[in-house]
């Protein structure tokens, strides 16, 4: 089975411009999401799917510059873009990762991925149990196309998964169980704010190895509130 992971970026933030491309223990946001994926051991295709903007230019040249496939596609219908995405690359199943997530737990997408495939699911994700930003979802081409198909308000443009979470009866949903030593949800480890870098800063330069594993991110995160 083909699996895509889709990372979307972009420029423009209201609250942090320019975010995604911020320096973080001396790598750019979006490196640090995929330095963390190349410890993922399911094989998968990595594409930063991006707006068709020119204020995105530079996240494509970033792209090109350290190898990474980059797809562009409307900026506000952000469930559009990923549906051309996969269909470029005929992936069956989709991660959705944000580049302004810098701490995405890859041992746990790897059981997402798992969990996902084992169960023949529609939609798989770990959200609202551990830390926030550290979760992820998959979900399935069929379900992305209907999606597509049927999910007409605003929203389900701007959010790729609300139209399944509102309509949880059309789809097979799966829910990773998470251990407790990673169950903080209320924790921020997203970078949305200027107060969110900071603390991402922080995280990242005391970490004990490359990768801040989410045990160790939230007792930095704690220390550093």
């Amino acid at each position: 089975m083909k699996v895509g992971v889709v990372i979307q970026a972009r420029i423009g933030s209201n609250r942090l411009p320019g975010k995604v491309l911020l320096p973080i223990a001396g790598k750019v946001m979006l490196d640090h999401v995929l330095g963390r994926l190349s410890l993922l051991k399911y094989p998968v295709k990595v594409v930063v799917a991006t707006s068709d903007t020119s204020a995105d230019d530079v996240i494509a040249a970033h792209c090109r510059l350290t190898g990474i496939d980059v797809f562009r596609g409307n900026e506000y219908n952000v469930l559009d873009r990923y549906y051309q995405c996969a269909l470029k690359y005929s992936f069956e199943h989709i991660v959705r990762l944000t580049a302004d997530n810098p701490f995405t737990d890859i041992e746990e997408l790897q059981r997402l991925i798992e969990l996902h495939l084992a169960q023949c699911n529609d939609y798989s994700h770990s959200f609202g149990i551990m830390p926030q930003g550290v979760g992820a979802e998959i979900f399935t081409y069929a379900a992305l196309e209907r999606s597509i198909q049927q999910g007409h308000a605003p929203n389900h443009r701007e959010h790729v998964n609300e139209y399944i979470e509102e309509n949880p009866d059309l789809f097979r949903i799966g829910i990773l169980d998470v251990p407790a030593v990673k169950r903080f949800p209320s924790v921020r480890l997203t970078v949305d704010t200027d107060e969110d870098y900071h603390r991402a800063c922080y995280v990242a330069e005391h970490a004990s190895g490359s990768w801040a594993e989410t045990e160790e991110a939230v007792m930095l995160c704690l220390h550093s509130a």
